[in-house]
């Protein structure tokens, strides 16, 4: 929908339009609360216009039936779901592969198409009721309906024998914000009892609202793990972790994947709690869970004993299994910039075949997450390849696996690059689809961190459309898909969202449809394609991140992490060494 900037204009006229809409853009970007970096962003990326062809190889091979038809394929029954290593996952692979070829692209991994790699398969056998006794009275916790648990360790036994529970708060230790939950205390062979999220109460602590790393259920288990703890419970609210209970039903209750353990500290048990099950377990050791949590809104917190003790004892089955990340390079124009590369990225893994929902059906089938992000990149691919002049840089479509098993895929890539990652310029990553409709807006997940926030506000204002920042902060998103690998490595990210404010639709009802999804159809049987999908926001969306890859590969200079971003540090070391 570039409708204001036919292919047709003169070179002056088309100027004139696109500083006309930068300008209107960059004034409705300052007029949102929290977006005064986007209106700067606005400014900054003014430029010369993109060239027509380039608009036209959008409108030409980012349409509904470029997007539907991969969807419908990737998510139907056949595939199974596209659990890791299973015959989905490899017909996956293999359609993803032969796609990537048919547009000339080369294969993206000295030679082949695919970067296969061990992940190792765990399957634990749970007791049914997990018992708590406190010196106040026994508590019992029902598989499922209370709690979900796996194992940390790859091990074929794991116990846990009469060990102490203590509440930690939210686990965190985070010396640039003076912020301790430990305090020192010796947690050796515990079971610590943490919050989910971090605190969000005060914007000068922390990130406000804005959910960072800390508090990620991941970052919780490492932090539990490097203080020896045997295991964590993660109380579960909906609010705090983003997503119901059952999410974390369907995500954890399965087969769970990893990377082969290396030597790095594990724990023992990873379990989840709902909050009503927590607050009969405190109550077990005579305390009360709001007074505690209360306790843990404070630098001054210590870990509380809750003078709980618990046994658990389970076995797991292990496989060694194998499944791949899948790539294809187009080569950039430019003999310098050729040696860099842009990536856009989005995982093609799903949960596979699990538990029945209320209607009976076990397959995951992963329409919006994630192959509507598949389909994208397939599209932008085809449409980069397609042009008369290739971009300057390099441009890699990339498909990971197990994304939803702890961005598995997207982190060998980063530990083991087919680029140098001082030599990837960004990571232009789409994980899921607006299915609603056209927006307003656009949503920019990484905005604040990155000179890519130009990039982005340009583009958003060829559309006409308001760029705004995260537009539920509080869940963490950056820190939950793909692109977050590749900042670790120092690559700057852009990762667009859904806007929320929807063309013909009264106020509110965006974030309704959007909450109402995650409720139901997140990582649950029901995500699947079906008649009541509107493709036109999710085309528009596609074109966004199109442009912005096309930009990023033409500009004379890397994107930049902005001065003081936690990434900063990695992104220098990164173009040092290359």
């Amino acid at each position: 929908m570039f409708s204001s900037f036919p292919a047709r204009r003169s070179g002056g006229m088309r100027v004139k339009l696109l500083v006309s809409a930068l300008a209107a853009a960059a004034t409705a970007v300052a007029a949102q609360p929290g977006t005064a970096s986007a209106a700067r962003a606005a400014a900054a990326g003014n430029g010369p216009p993109i060239p027509a062809a380039v608009q036209q190889a959008a409108r030409t091979y980012i349409t509904r039936a470029s997007l539907e038809a991969p969807i419908r394929f990737l998510s139907s029954d056949l595939l199974e779901g596209r659990g890791p290593a299973t015959r989905g996952d490899e017909l996956t692979r293999l359609y993803l592969q032969t796609r990537l070829e048919g547009m000339g692209l080369r294969p993206a991994f000295a030679g082949a198409w695919q970067q296969p790699f061990d992940i190792v398969g765990l399957k634990s056998k749970l007791p049914a009721h997990w018992e708590f006794k406190g010196k106040d009275g026994d508590a019992t916790l029902a598989w499922r309906e209370d709690y979900i648990a796996s194992t940390g360790v790859q091990s074929d036994k794991v116990s846990v024998q009469d060990a102490e529970l203590v509440f930690v708060g939210y686990g965190i230790q985070a010396p640039e914000y003076q912020w301790d939950d430990f305090k020192g205390m010796k947690l050796t062979g515990k079971i610590l009892v943490m919050m989910n999220n971090d605190p969000d109460w005060d914007p000068k602590l922390f990130a406000g609202k804005r959910r960072l790393y800390y508090g990620r259920w991941d970052y919780k288990y490492e932090s539990a793990a490097r203080a020896g703890a045997a295991g964590a419970i993660i109380i579960h609210t909906t609010p705090s972790a983003g997503y119901p209970w059952q999410v974390v039903q369907s995500s954890w209750g399965g087969e769970q994947f990893e990377l082969p353990a290396g030597s790095e500290p594990r724990i023992r048990v990873k379990a989840w709690a709902t909050e009503d099950a927590v607050r009969r377990l405190v109550r077990a050791g005579g305390f009360d869970l709001d007074k505690l949590r209360e306790q843990a809104r404070s630098r001054d917190f210590h870990p509380v004993p809750l003078g709980v003790r618990t046994s658990i004892a389970f076995t797991n089955t292990l496989s060694r299994v194998r499944t791949a990340n899948v790539g294809g390079v187009l080569e950039g124009s430019d003999p310098k910039l050729a040696q860099q590369v842009v990536v856009l990225s989005a995982h093609h893994d799903h949960f596979g075949i699990g538990e029945p929902d209320a209607s009976g059906d076990r397959i995951y089938h992963g329409a919006v997450d994630n192959a509507s992000g598949c389909a994208q990149v397939l599209a932008a691919a085809a449409a980069l390849a397609h042009l008369p002049q290739r971009p300057r840089r390099s441009i890699l479509a990339l498909f990971v696996a197990g994304e939803e098993r702890g961005l598995l895929g997207s982190h060998y890539y980063a530990q083991h690059p087919s680029f140098p990652a001082g030599r990837i310029a960004a990571d232009v990553n789409i994980d899921g689809g607006n299915i609603f409709g056209r927006t307003r807006d656009a949503t920019l997940i990484s905005m604040g961190k990155s000179s890519l926030d130009a990039v982005a506000a340009r583009v958003a204002a060829m559309q006409g459309r308001v760029l705004k920042g995260d537009q539920f902060p509080d869940r963490g998103y950056f820190y939950r898909s793909d692109q977050f690998s590749f900042a670790k490595i120092g690559v700057p990210s852009l990762f667009f969202d859904s806007g929320t404010d929807f063309i013909g639709r009264p106020a509110g009802w965006g974030r309704e449809q959007i909450t109402r999804w995650e409720e139901k159809q997140y990582h649950q049987p029901s995500d699947k394609l079906d008649a009541s999908w509107n493709f036109d926001g999710m085309i528009e969306d596609a074109r966004l991140d199109l442009l912005s890859a096309w930009l990023i590969a033409q500009a004379d200079a890397m994107p930049t992490w902005n001065p003081g971003d936690e990434f900063e540090a990695a992104r220098k070391r990164a173009l040092a060494a290359h």
